[in-house]
Protein backbone atom coordinates (compact mmCIF):
# COMPACT_ATOMS: atom_id res chain seq x y z
CA UNK A 1 0.00 0.00 0.00
CA UNK A 2 1.29 3.54 -1.00
CA UNK A 3 1.01 6.73 1.56
CA UNK A 4 1.72 9.54 1.38
CA UNK A 5 4.64 10.43 3.83
CA UNK A 6 5.49 13.70 5.66
CA UNK A 7 8.02 15.80 3.78
CA UNK A 8 11.25 15.75 5.28
CA UNK A 9 12.75 19.35 6.54
CA UNK A 10 16.39 20.55 7.26
CA UNK A 11 17.26 24.21 8.99
CA UNK A 12 20.54 25.58 7.92
CA UNK A 13 21.98 28.97 8.18
CA UNK A 14 24.71 31.23 10.02
CA UNK A 15 25.57 30.72 13.69
CA UNK A 16 23.45 32.49 15.87
CA UNK A 17 20.60 33.86 13.39
CA UNK A 18 18.58 31.55 14.65
CA UNK A 19 17.95 28.30 13.52
CA UNK A 20 17.44 26.08 17.04
CA UNK A 21 15.45 29.28 18.27
CA UNK A 22 12.95 28.27 15.32
CA UNK A 23 12.93 24.58 16.11
CA UNK A 24 12.43 25.56 19.29
CA UNK A 25 9.67 28.17 18.43
CA UNK A 26 8.01 25.70 16.35
CA UNK A 27 7.96 22.73 18.64
CA UNK A 28 6.71 25.32 21.75
CA UNK A 29 3.83 26.50 19.43
CA UNK A 30 2.70 22.90 18.72
CA UNK A 31 2.94 21.77 22.43
CA UNK A 32 1.47 24.45 24.17
CA UNK A 33 -1.87 23.33 24.88
CA UNK A 34 -0.89 19.49 25.17
CA UNK A 35 -4.19 18.67 22.82
CA UNK A 36 -4.38 15.41 20.81
CA UNK A 37 -2.40 15.93 17.81
CA UNK A 38 0.15 17.87 19.28
CA UNK A 39 3.73 17.42 17.91
CA UNK A 40 5.83 14.38 18.87
CA UNK A 41 9.39 13.60 19.60
CA UNK A 42 11.07 11.34 17.42
CA UNK A 43 14.89 10.32 17.76
CA UNK A 44 16.50 13.49 15.98
CA UNK A 45 13.19 15.32 14.78
CA UNK A 46 10.29 16.62 15.56
CA UNK A 47 6.93 16.04 13.64
CA UNK A 48 3.99 18.72 13.01
CA UNK A 49 0.99 17.05 12.51
CA UNK A 50 -1.32 18.01 9.89
CA UNK A 51 -4.11 19.12 12.56
CA UNK A 52 -1.58 21.68 13.91
CA UNK A 53 -1.62 23.50 10.26
CA UNK A 54 -5.08 23.06 9.90
CA UNK A 55 -5.52 25.27 13.36
CA UNK A 56 -2.92 27.45 11.80
CA UNK A 57 -4.88 28.10 8.48
CA UNK A 58 -7.67 28.74 10.49
CA UNK A 59 -6.04 31.40 12.39
CA UNK A 60 -4.94 32.71 8.85
CA UNK A 61 -8.36 32.43 7.11
CA UNK A 62 -6.19 29.90 4.79
CA UNK A 63 -8.18 28.03 2.64
CA UNK A 64 -6.26 24.64 2.06
CA UNK A 65 -6.58 20.90 0.97
CA UNK A 66 -4.12 19.08 2.90
CA UNK A 67 -2.77 15.94 1.59
CA UNK A 68 0.14 15.20 3.66
CA UNK A 69 0.07 13.56 7.38
CA UNK A 70 2.69 16.62 8.53
CA UNK A 71 6.06 17.86 8.59
CA UNK A 72 9.09 16.33 9.85
CA UNK A 73 11.43 18.44 11.32
CA UNK A 74 15.16 17.37 11.21
CA UNK A 75 16.43 18.39 15.03
CA UNK A 76 19.81 19.04 14.35
CA UNK A 77 20.15 22.10 12.54
CA UNK A 78 22.86 23.31 10.81
CA UNK A 79 24.40 22.45 7.17
CA UNK A 80 26.77 19.82 8.84
CA UNK A 81 23.71 18.11 9.72
CA UNK A 82 21.80 18.46 6.23
CA UNK A 83 24.97 17.27 4.32
CA UNK A 84 25.56 14.05 6.84
CA UNK A 85 21.65 13.41 5.81
CA UNK A 86 21.65 11.96 2.71
CA UNK A 87 20.39 9.22 0.30
CA UNK A 88 21.20 8.49 -3.31
CA UNK A 89 20.94 11.45 -5.98
CA UNK A 90 20.18 14.01 -3.59
CA UNK A 91 19.96 14.75 -0.14
CA UNK A 92 17.44 13.19 2.78
CA UNK A 93 15.86 17.05 3.06
CA UNK A 94 12.80 16.95 0.70
CA UNK A 95 13.25 21.05 1.51
CA UNK A 96 14.93 23.67 3.62
CA UNK A 97 14.69 26.44 5.63
CA UNK A 98 17.35 29.00 5.01
CA UNK A 99 17.75 31.19 8.69
CA UNK A 100 18.76 34.53 7.98
CA UNK A 101 19.14 37.33 10.35
CA UNK A 102 17.21 40.46 8.52
CA UNK A 103 19.77 42.80 10.68
CA UNK A 104 22.91 41.25 9.90
CA UNK A 105 22.51 39.36 6.41
CA UNK A 106 24.16 36.96 4.84
CA UNK A 107 27.48 35.72 6.59
CA UNK A 108 29.97 33.05 5.76
CA UNK A 109 27.44 29.97 6.74
CA UNK A 110 24.81 31.50 4.88
CA UNK A 111 26.56 31.40 1.85
CA UNK A 112 28.15 28.25 2.83
CA UNK A 113 24.38 26.75 3.25
CA UNK A 114 22.94 28.48 -0.21
CA UNK A 115 26.19 27.01 -2.01
CA UNK A 116 24.83 23.66 -0.66
CA UNK A 117 20.81 23.80 -0.97
CA UNK A 118 22.07 24.84 -4.85
CA UNK A 119 24.75 21.96 -5.31
CA UNK A 120 21.60 19.41 -4.13
CA UNK A 121 19.04 21.09 -6.26
CA UNK A 122 17.22 20.95 -2.51
CA UNK A 123 14.21 23.58 -2.77
CA UNK A 124 14.08 25.84 0.32
CA UNK A 125 12.35 28.56 1.58
CA UNK A 126 14.21 31.76 3.26
CA UNK A 127 13.05 32.26 7.38
CA UNK A 128 14.30 36.03 8.04
CA UNK A 129 14.14 36.30 11.48
CA UNK A 130 14.85 38.50 14.03
CA UNK A 131 12.14 41.37 12.62
CA UNK A 132 11.37 42.67 16.18
CA UNK A 133 15.04 43.61 16.82
CA UNK A 134 14.54 46.19 13.81
CA UNK A 135 14.93 49.65 15.60
CA UNK A 136 11.50 50.87 16.51
CA UNK A 137 9.49 47.53 15.48
CA UNK A 138 6.66 47.58 18.19
CA UNK A 139 5.49 43.84 19.22
CA UNK A 140 1.38 43.83 19.48
CA UNK A 141 0.79 40.79 21.57
CA UNK A 142 -2.50 40.48 19.54
CA UNK A 143 -1.19 40.09 16.36
CA UNK A 144 1.72 37.75 17.18
CA UNK A 145 -0.51 34.47 15.85
CA UNK A 146 -1.79 36.98 13.09
CA UNK A 147 -0.61 36.94 9.60
CA UNK A 148 3.00 38.74 9.67
CA UNK A 149 2.12 41.19 7.25
CA UNK A 150 -0.52 42.28 9.70
CA UNK A 151 2.18 42.63 12.29
CA UNK A 152 4.39 44.92 9.54
CA UNK A 153 1.27 47.05 8.36
CA UNK A 154 0.69 48.02 12.00
CA UNK A 155 4.27 49.30 12.28
CA UNK A 156 5.36 52.42 11.39
CA UNK A 157 5.81 53.91 8.27
CA UNK A 158 9.17 54.43 8.90
CA UNK A 159 9.77 50.82 10.36
CA UNK A 160 7.78 49.22 7.22
CA UNK A 161 10.42 51.03 5.06
CA UNK A 162 13.36 49.90 7.07
CA UNK A 163 11.59 46.36 6.66
CA UNK A 164 11.43 46.20 3.50
CA UNK A 165 14.93 48.14 2.39
CA UNK A 166 16.76 45.20 4.22
CA UNK A 167 14.89 42.52 2.97
CA UNK A 168 15.64 43.64 -0.68
CA UNK A 169 19.22 44.18 0.25
CA UNK A 170 19.04 40.48 0.81
CA UNK A 171 17.19 39.98 -2.84
CA UNK A 172 19.85 42.18 -3.99
CA UNK A 173 22.63 39.66 -2.43
CA UNK A 174 20.93 36.71 -3.87
CA UNK A 175 20.53 37.65 -7.31
CA UNK A 176 24.00 38.95 -7.63
CA UNK A 177 25.85 36.12 -5.84
CA UNK A 178 23.76 33.24 -7.14
CA UNK A 179 22.28 34.35 -9.47
CA UNK A 180 18.90 33.59 -8.50
CA UNK A 181 15.44 35.03 -7.84
CA UNK A 182 14.09 35.70 -4.63
CA UNK A 183 10.76 38.26 -2.86
CA UNK A 184 8.39 38.48 -0.21
CA UNK A 185 6.21 35.20 0.14
CA UNK A 186 2.67 37.70 -1.14
CA UNK A 187 4.51 38.74 -4.09
CA UNK A 188 6.62 36.01 -4.71
CA UNK A 189 6.51 33.61 -8.10
CA UNK A 190 6.98 29.87 -6.24
CA UNK A 191 7.75 28.20 -9.31
CA UNK A 192 10.42 30.64 -9.67
CA UNK A 193 11.45 32.41 -7.22
CA UNK A 194 12.66 31.40 -3.18
CA UNK A 195 10.02 32.48 -1.07
CA UNK A 196 10.95 34.72 1.89
CA UNK A 197 8.72 34.49 5.00
CA UNK A 198 9.42 37.74 7.80
CA UNK A 199 9.46 36.46 11.00
CA UNK A 200 10.50 36.53 14.89
CA UNK A 201 10.96 32.94 16.27
CA UNK A 202 11.61 34.69 19.87
CA UNK A 203 7.97 36.28 19.39
CA UNK A 204 6.13 33.87 17.24
CA UNK A 205 5.70 35.91 14.51
CA UNK A 206 5.72 34.74 10.79
CA UNK A 207 6.22 31.12 12.18
CA UNK A 208 2.90 30.22 11.43
CA UNK A 209 3.13 31.52 7.78
CA UNK A 210 6.46 29.90 7.62
CA UNK A 211 4.79 25.84 8.06
CA UNK A 212 1.74 27.18 5.50
CA UNK A 213 4.56 27.65 3.24
CA UNK A 214 6.41 24.83 4.16
CA UNK A 215 3.26 22.70 3.61
CA UNK A 216 1.85 24.17 -0.02
CA UNK A 217 5.42 24.07 -1.40
CA UNK A 218 5.55 20.20 -0.72
CA UNK A 219 2.26 19.55 -1.65
CA UNK A 220 1.71 21.36 -4.64
CA UNK A 221 5.99 20.58 -5.92
CA UNK A 222 7.16 17.58 -4.09
CA UNK A 223 3.90 14.97 -3.45
CA UNK A 224 5.45 12.50 -6.06
CA UNK A 225 9.13 12.08 -3.94
CA UNK A 226 6.62 11.67 -0.81
CA UNK A 227 5.16 8.54 -2.01
CA UNK A 228 6.19 5.36 -0.13
CA UNK A 229 4.99 1.84 0.49
CA UNK A 230 4.61 -0.03 3.77
CA UNK A 231 3.45 -3.35 2.83
CA UNK A 232 4.14 -6.18 5.31
CA UNK A 233 7.18 -7.01 2.22
CA UNK A 234 8.11 -3.44 1.40
CA UNK A 235 11.60 -2.77 2.30
CA UNK A 236 12.56 0.28 4.71
CA UNK A 237 15.51 3.21 3.30
CA UNK A 238 16.85 5.11 5.56
CA UNK A 239 20.52 7.42 6.74
CA UNK A 240 22.38 6.99 10.00
CA UNK A 241 22.44 9.97 12.06
CA UNK A 242 24.52 9.02 15.39
CA UNK A 243 26.01 5.53 16.74
CA UNK A 244 25.97 5.69 19.99
CA UNK A 245 26.22 3.51 23.36
CA UNK A 246 22.88 3.93 24.88
CA UNK A 247 22.93 2.51 28.98
CA UNK A 248 20.67 -0.72 29.75
CA UNK A 249 20.64 -1.21 25.70
CA UNK A 250 24.47 -0.98 24.56
CA UNK A 251 25.71 0.58 21.34
CA UNK A 252 22.32 1.72 18.78
CA UNK A 253 22.10 3.88 15.66
CA UNK A 254 20.02 6.88 15.86
CA UNK A 255 18.46 7.30 12.26
CA UNK A 256 15.74 8.91 9.94
CA UNK A 257 13.53 6.73 8.18
CA UNK A 258 12.29 7.81 4.41
CA UNK A 259 10.93 5.24 2.64
CA UNK A 260 9.26 2.22 3.87
CA UNK A 261 8.74 0.59 7.22
CA UNK A 262 11.04 -0.71 9.62
CA UNK A 263 10.03 -3.73 11.62
CA UNK A 264 11.58 -5.65 14.64
CA UNK A 265 13.37 -8.57 13.60
CA UNK A 266 14.23 -7.87 9.89
CA UNK A 267 17.24 -8.12 8.22
CA UNK A 268 19.05 -4.71 8.57
CA UNK A 269 21.75 -4.07 5.80
CA UNK A 270 24.17 -1.33 6.74
CA UNK A 271 26.42 0.71 3.68
CA UNK A 272 30.20 1.10 4.13
CA UNK A 273 32.72 2.02 2.16
CA UNK A 274 34.90 -1.53 2.48
CA UNK A 275 31.73 -3.94 3.36
CA UNK A 276 28.51 -3.99 4.12
CA UNK A 277 27.16 -4.99 7.40
CA UNK A 278 23.98 -7.26 7.30
CA UNK A 279 22.40 -7.75 10.97
CA UNK A 280 19.01 -8.15 12.63
CA UNK A 281 16.48 -5.33 14.06
CA UNK A 282 16.14 -6.49 17.64
CA UNK A 283 14.68 -3.71 18.43
CA UNK A 284 12.97 -0.33 17.71
CA UNK A 285 12.38 2.23 19.97
CA UNK A 286 10.62 6.03 20.09
CA UNK A 287 10.47 8.89 23.39
CA UNK A 288 7.71 8.34 25.11
CA UNK A 289 4.98 11.37 24.92
CA UNK A 290 6.10 14.67 25.94
CA UNK A 291 3.77 14.76 28.68
CA UNK A 292 5.18 11.40 30.10
CA UNK A 293 8.79 12.59 29.77
CA UNK A 294 9.51 14.93 32.46
CA UNK A 295 7.70 11.75 35.03
CA UNK A 296 9.75 8.82 33.53
CA UNK A 297 12.73 7.44 34.73
CA UNK A 298 13.29 5.52 31.01
CA UNK A 299 12.06 8.38 28.25
CA UNK A 300 11.50 5.91 25.19
CA UNK A 301 9.23 3.06 25.02
CA UNK A 302 9.97 0.00 22.82
CA UNK A 303 8.08 -0.28 19.70
CA UNK A 304 7.17 -3.17 17.06
CA UNK A 305 7.41 -1.02 13.57
CA UNK A 306 7.56 2.28 12.78
CA UNK A 307 6.78 3.67 9.34
CA UNK A 308 8.20 6.69 7.28
CA UNK A 309 9.12 9.22 7.84
CA UNK A 310 9.96 9.44 10.97
CA UNK A 311 13.73 9.19 13.68
CA UNK A 312 14.04 5.52 15.34
CA UNK A 313 16.99 4.54 17.61
CA UNK A 314 17.77 0.87 16.15
CA UNK A 315 18.87 -2.25 18.36
CA UNK A 316 21.48 -4.02 16.40
CA UNK A 317 24.58 -6.47 16.80
CA UNK A 318 27.43 -5.92 14.83
CA UNK A 319 27.35 -2.01 14.29
CA UNK A 320 30.46 -0.90 15.47
CA UNK A 321 31.80 -0.03 11.81
CA UNK A 322 28.88 2.02 11.06
CA UNK A 323 29.54 5.49 10.00
CA UNK A 324 27.28 8.65 10.40
CA UNK A 325 25.37 9.30 6.86
CA UNK A 326 25.56 5.71 5.74
CA UNK A 327 22.76 4.24 4.27
CA UNK A 328 20.58 1.37 5.17
CA UNK A 329 17.75 -1.29 4.11
CA UNK A 330 15.80 -3.17 6.19
CA UNK A 331 13.89 -5.92 4.71
CA UNK A 332 11.21 -8.41 6.22
CA UNK A 333 12.74 -11.14 4.13
CA UNK A 334 15.71 -13.56 4.70
CA UNK A 335 15.63 -14.60 1.19
CA UNK A 336 19.77 -14.41 0.00
CA UNK A 337 18.94 -13.03 -2.82
CA UNK A 338 16.76 -9.73 -1.64
CA UNK A 339 19.70 -9.68 0.54
CA UNK A 340 22.14 -9.53 -2.26
CA UNK A 341 20.02 -7.16 -4.10
CA UNK A 342 19.68 -4.63 -1.43
CA UNK A 343 23.38 -5.03 -0.60
CA UNK A 344 24.15 -4.30 -4.59
CA UNK A 345 22.58 -1.47 -3.94
CA UNK A 346 23.84 0.08 -1.18
CA UNK A 347 27.34 -0.40 -2.60
CA UNK A 348 26.32 1.52 -5.96
CA UNK A 349 24.99 4.02 -3.78
CA UNK A 350 28.18 4.19 -1.48
CA UNK A 351 30.86 3.69 -4.51
CA UNK A 352 29.16 6.49 -6.56
CA UNK A 353 30.07 9.15 -4.39
CA UNK A 354 34.17 7.83 -3.54
CA UNK A 355 35.58 8.31 -7.06
CA UNK A 356 38.44 7.96 -8.23
CA UNK A 357 37.49 9.80 -11.59
CA UNK A 358 40.23 11.99 -12.52
CA UNK A 359 44.28 10.81 -13.46
CA UNK A 360 44.84 13.62 -11.86
CA UNK A 361 43.84 16.49 -9.35
CA UNK A 362 43.37 17.17 -5.79
CA UNK A 363 42.59 14.80 -2.68
CA UNK A 364 39.84 15.75 -1.03
CA UNK A 365 38.08 13.80 2.17
CA UNK A 366 35.47 14.29 4.48
CA UNK A 367 33.90 12.95 7.84
CA UNK A 368 30.69 11.45 6.41
CA UNK A 369 29.54 10.58 3.02
CA UNK A 370 26.97 13.09 2.83
CA UNK A 371 29.35 15.95 3.52
CA UNK A 372 31.61 14.40 1.09
CA UNK A 373 29.09 14.65 -1.70
CA UNK A 374 28.67 18.05 -1.07
CA UNK A 375 32.17 19.10 -1.35
CA UNK A 376 32.44 17.09 -4.42
CA UNK A 377 29.01 18.68 -6.10
CA UNK A 378 31.18 22.40 -5.21
CA UNK A 379 34.47 21.75 -6.50
CA UNK A 380 33.12 20.05 -9.68
CA UNK A 381 31.16 23.23 -10.27
CA UNK A 382 34.00 25.48 -9.72
CA UNK A 383 35.88 22.76 -12.92
CA UNK A 384 38.34 21.84 -9.94
CA UNK A 385 39.70 18.43 -10.76
CA UNK A 386 39.42 15.04 -7.70
CA UNK A 387 41.93 12.78 -7.86
CA UNK A 388 40.66 11.01 -5.16
CA UNK A 389 37.79 11.46 -2.55
CA UNK A 390 36.59 9.63 0.86
CA UNK A 391 35.87 9.54 4.11
CA UNK A 392 37.83 9.82 6.76
CA UNK A 393 40.90 11.29 8.42
CA UNK A 394 43.76 12.18 6.40
CA UNK A 395 46.75 8.72 6.01
CA UNK A 396 49.90 8.14 4.63
CA UNK A 397 48.61 7.08 1.59
CA UNK A 398 46.02 10.02 0.90
CA UNK A 399 49.95 12.13 1.35
CA UNK A 400 51.29 9.34 -1.08
CA UNK A 401 48.70 10.53 -3.50
CA UNK A 402 48.94 14.01 -3.64
CA UNK A 403 52.62 14.11 -3.66
CA UNK A 404 51.89 12.17 -6.69
CA UNK A 405 51.26 14.96 -8.45
CA UNK A 406 54.05 17.48 -7.11
CA UNK A 407 56.00 16.97 -10.27
CA UNK A 408 53.37 17.49 -12.82
CA UNK A 409 51.68 20.51 -11.20
CA UNK A 410 52.71 21.38 -7.18
CA UNK A 411 49.46 22.98 -7.07
CA UNK A 412 47.39 20.20 -7.26
CA UNK A 413 49.93 18.40 -4.67
CA UNK A 414 46.91 19.50 -2.19
CA UNK A 415 44.51 17.66 0.77
CA UNK A 416 41.02 19.57 1.13
CA UNK A 417 39.49 18.35 4.43
CA UNK A 418 36.41 18.48 5.89
CA UNK A 419 35.73 18.13 9.56
CA UNK A 420 38.91 15.95 9.79
CA UNK A 421 42.40 15.76 11.59
CA UNK A 422 45.60 14.96 10.15
CA UNK A 423 48.79 13.41 12.24
CA UNK A 424 51.61 16.14 12.39
CA UNK A 425 53.61 13.13 11.72
CA UNK A 426 52.55 12.33 8.31
CA UNK A 427 52.41 15.90 7.28
CA UNK A 428 54.92 17.04 3.96
CA UNK A 429 56.77 19.73 2.39
CA UNK A 430 55.22 19.08 -0.66
CA UNK A 431 51.71 18.26 0.03
CA UNK A 432 49.38 21.35 0.97
CA UNK A 433 46.87 20.26 3.64
CA UNK A 434 43.94 22.60 4.12
CA UNK A 435 41.03 21.73 6.56
CA UNK A 436 38.08 23.89 8.32
CA UNK A 437 34.37 22.68 9.57
CA UNK A 438 33.12 25.19 6.49
CA UNK A 439 33.35 23.43 3.38
CA UNK A 440 33.38 27.08 1.71
CA UNK A 441 36.48 28.53 3.52
CA UNK A 442 38.30 24.96 2.49
CA UNK A 443 37.90 26.21 -1.20
CA UNK A 444 38.18 29.75 -0.40
CA UNK A 445 41.61 29.23 1.68
CA UNK A 446 42.77 26.62 -1.44
CA UNK A 447 41.90 29.11 -4.14
CA UNK A 448 43.74 32.02 -2.45
CA UNK A 449 46.66 29.24 -1.93
CA UNK A 450 46.92 28.51 -5.62
CA UNK A 451 46.80 32.05 -6.69
CA UNK A 452 49.93 32.70 -4.05
CA UNK A 453 51.52 29.68 -4.51
CA UNK A 454 51.50 30.20 -8.02
CA UNK A 455 52.90 33.57 -7.87
CA UNK A 456 55.86 32.09 -5.79
CA UNK A 457 56.38 29.62 -7.73
CA UNK A 458 56.47 31.39 -11.35
CA UNK A 459 58.50 34.23 -9.24
CA UNK A 460 60.99 31.42 -8.79
CA UNK A 461 61.11 30.46 -11.97
CA UNK A 462 61.20 33.63 -13.51
CA UNK A 463 64.75 33.92 -10.80
CA UNK A 464 65.95 31.12 -12.87
CA UNK A 465 65.77 32.67 -16.42
CA UNK A 466 67.52 35.41 -17.91
CA UNK A 467 65.53 38.71 -17.95
CA UNK A 468 65.07 41.04 -20.78
CA UNK A 469 68.05 43.82 -19.81
CA UNK A 470 68.95 47.02 -21.95
CA UNK A 471 72.54 48.52 -20.89
CA UNK A 472 73.71 51.62 -22.48
CA UNK A 473 77.55 52.47 -22.66
CA UNK A 474 78.45 55.46 -21.07
CA UNK A 475 80.60 58.12 -22.51
CA UNK A 476 84.10 59.29 -21.78
CA UNK A 477 83.86 56.07 -18.70
CA UNK A 478 86.36 53.91 -20.24
CA UNK A 479 88.29 52.72 -17.43
CA UNK A 480 89.92 49.84 -19.00
CA UNK A 481 90.65 48.93 -23.09
CA UNK A 482 90.85 45.09 -22.84
CA UNK A 483 91.98 42.09 -20.45
CA UNK A 484 89.26 42.68 -19.55
CA UNK A 485 87.49 45.67 -20.84
CA UNK A 486 85.87 48.13 -17.74
CA UNK A 487 83.89 50.17 -19.12
CA UNK A 488 80.96 52.78 -17.39
CA UNK A 489 77.66 51.69 -18.15
CA UNK A 490 73.84 52.27 -17.16
CA UNK A 491 70.93 49.82 -16.66
CA UNK A 492 68.22 51.42 -19.07
CA UNK A 493 65.73 48.53 -18.71
CA UNK A 494 65.49 45.73 -16.20
CA UNK A 495 67.98 44.14 -13.80
CA UNK A 496 71.86 43.60 -15.19
CA UNK A 497 73.11 40.43 -13.55
CA UNK A 498 77.08 39.48 -13.09
CA UNK A 499 77.65 36.73 -15.53
CA UNK A 500 74.90 37.31 -18.00
CA UNK A 501 75.54 37.28 -21.77
CA UNK A 502 75.29 40.48 -23.60
CA UNK A 503 74.52 41.41 -27.28
CA UNK A 504 74.29 44.28 -29.72
CA UNK A 505 71.17 44.88 -32.39
CA UNK A 506 73.03 42.25 -34.14
CA UNK A 507 71.84 39.03 -32.19
CA UNK A 508 75.25 37.91 -31.71
CA UNK A 509 76.42 37.31 -28.30
CA UNK A 510 79.21 39.64 -27.63
CA UNK A 511 80.30 39.02 -24.49
CA UNK A 512 79.55 37.93 -20.39
CA UNK A 513 79.53 40.52 -17.77
CA UNK A 514 82.25 39.02 -15.42
CA UNK A 515 81.88 41.57 -12.53
CA UNK A 516 79.47 44.86 -11.52
CA UNK A 517 81.25 47.40 -9.34
CA UNK A 518 79.07 50.37 -7.25
CA UNK A 519 80.60 52.48 -5.92
CA UNK A 520 84.02 50.59 -6.13
CA UNK A 521 82.27 47.53 -4.09
CA UNK A 522 81.70 44.50 -6.24
CA UNK A 523 77.53 43.31 -6.10
CA UNK A 524 76.02 40.54 -8.06
CA UNK A 525 73.11 42.84 -9.63
CA UNK A 526 72.40 46.72 -10.77
CA UNK A 527 68.67 47.98 -11.51
CA UNK A 528 67.14 50.27 -13.80
CA UNK A 529 69.36 53.87 -14.11
CA UNK A 530 72.17 52.62 -11.60
CA UNK A 531 75.81 53.57 -12.95
CA UNK A 532 78.02 50.83 -12.75
CA UNK A 533 81.49 50.08 -13.77
CA UNK A 534 81.34 46.25 -15.26
CA UNK A 535 84.22 44.22 -16.86
CA UNK A 536 83.94 42.36 -20.39
CA UNK A 537 86.46 39.79 -21.12
CA UNK A 538 87.20 38.78 -24.79
CA UNK A 539 86.36 42.33 -26.31
CA UNK A 540 88.36 45.52 -27.29
CA UNK A 541 87.49 49.07 -27.18
CA UNK A 542 87.51 50.53 -30.39
CA UNK A 543 87.11 47.40 -31.92
CA UNK A 544 83.64 44.93 -30.67
CA UNK A 545 82.99 47.92 -28.50
CA UNK A 546 82.37 51.78 -28.72
CA UNK A 547 81.94 54.29 -26.16
CA UNK A 548 77.63 55.02 -26.48
CA UNK A 549 76.39 51.34 -27.49
CA UNK A 550 73.62 49.80 -26.27
CA UNK A 551 73.79 46.47 -25.56
CA UNK A 552 70.95 43.77 -24.57
CA UNK A 553 70.75 40.65 -22.13
CA UNK A 554 71.00 37.33 -25.01
CA UNK A 555 68.47 35.64 -23.74
CA UNK A 556 68.37 32.08 -24.91
CA UNK A 557 65.43 30.55 -26.92
CA UNK A 558 63.96 28.33 -24.49
CA UNK A 559 64.15 30.73 -21.26
CA UNK A 560 62.03 33.46 -24.03
CA UNK A 561 59.18 31.04 -24.00
CA UNK A 562 59.20 30.65 -20.67
CA UNK A 563 59.45 34.37 -19.77
CA UNK A 564 56.29 35.13 -22.47
CA UNK A 565 54.24 33.36 -20.25
CA UNK A 566 55.60 35.43 -17.05
CA UNK A 567 55.71 38.67 -18.40
CA UNK A 568 52.46 39.51 -16.01
CA UNK A 569 55.58 39.39 -13.51
CA UNK A 570 58.06 42.16 -15.38
CA UNK A 571 57.57 45.76 -15.64
CA UNK A 572 56.32 47.47 -19.04
CA UNK A 573 59.63 48.92 -20.04
CA UNK A 574 60.62 44.76 -19.44
CA UNK A 575 57.81 44.06 -21.43
CA UNK A 576 59.01 46.23 -24.28
CA UNK A 577 62.88 45.33 -23.94
CA UNK A 578 61.64 41.62 -24.56
CA UNK A 579 59.92 42.77 -27.69
CA UNK A 580 63.19 44.23 -28.98
CA UNK A 581 65.26 41.34 -28.06
CA UNK A 582 62.55 39.10 -29.86
CA UNK A 583 62.60 41.46 -33.43
CA UNK A 584 66.42 41.00 -33.35
CA UNK A 585 66.35 37.67 -33.36
CA UNK A 586 64.34 36.99 -35.95
CA UNK A 587 66.15 39.04 -37.91
CA UNK A 588 68.52 35.78 -38.42
CA UNK A 589 65.35 33.07 -38.00
CA UNK A 590 61.97 34.17 -38.06
CA UNK A 591 60.61 31.75 -35.95
CA UNK A 592 63.24 32.49 -33.18
CA UNK A 593 60.66 31.86 -29.81
CA UNK A 594 58.08 31.19 -31.08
Amino acid sequence: MAICRSPIIAVLGHVDHGKSSILDRIRNTCIIDNEAGAITQAIGASNVPIEIIKKFCSALKVKMDFTIPGLLFIDTPGHEAFTSLRKRGGNLADIAVLVVDINEGFKPQTIEAFEILKSFRTPFVIALNKIDLIDGFKVIDDLTDKSVLDNINAQDIAVQAKIEEKLYNIVAFIHEKFGMSADRFDRCDYAKQIPIIPCSAKKGIGIPKLLMVLTGLTQKYLEENLKCNIDDDSRAKGTILEIKNVEGLGLCMDAILYDGMIRVNDTLIIGDIKNNTITKVRGLFEPKKLSDMRDNKTKFRSIKSVVAASGVRILAPNINDAIAGMPFIAIASTNQDEINKAMDELTKEVTEVLIETDKEGIVVKADTIGSLEAMIKILRDKNIKIRSASIGNITKKDIADAESNYERDPLESVILGFNISVDTDIRNDKVKIITSNIIYRIIEDYEKWKIDEGRRIEEKELEGLTRPCKIEYLHNYTFRQSNPAVIGAEVIVGIMTSGMDIMKNNGEILTNIKEIQKNKESVKTAAKKDQVAISLPNVQVGRQINEGDIFYSAIPEDDFRKIKNLTKYLARDEVECLKEIAEIMRKKNPVWGV
